[in-house]
């Protein structure tokens, strides 16, 4: 839970600076985007269940 909340805090921390910056902000702008996001991170967990279990027989 330590990890989260860093990265959440140095998230926040990077868009305050990108948005006083007037930089477009590095990640993407639309929930289509997060989604994009969270389908790759459960893909790679999926990977790694699967190569688990492929290894354990």
């Amino acid at each position: 839970m330590k990890t989260v909340v860093i990265a959440l805090i140095t998230g926040f921390i990077v868009g305050f600076i990108f948005a006083f910056l007037k930089l477009p902000i590095p990640a993407p702008p639309a929930l289509a985007g997060i989604s994009g996001i969270i389908g790759i991170y459960l893909g790679f967990k999926c990977f790694q269940w699967i190569l688990s279990l492929i290894s354990s027989t």
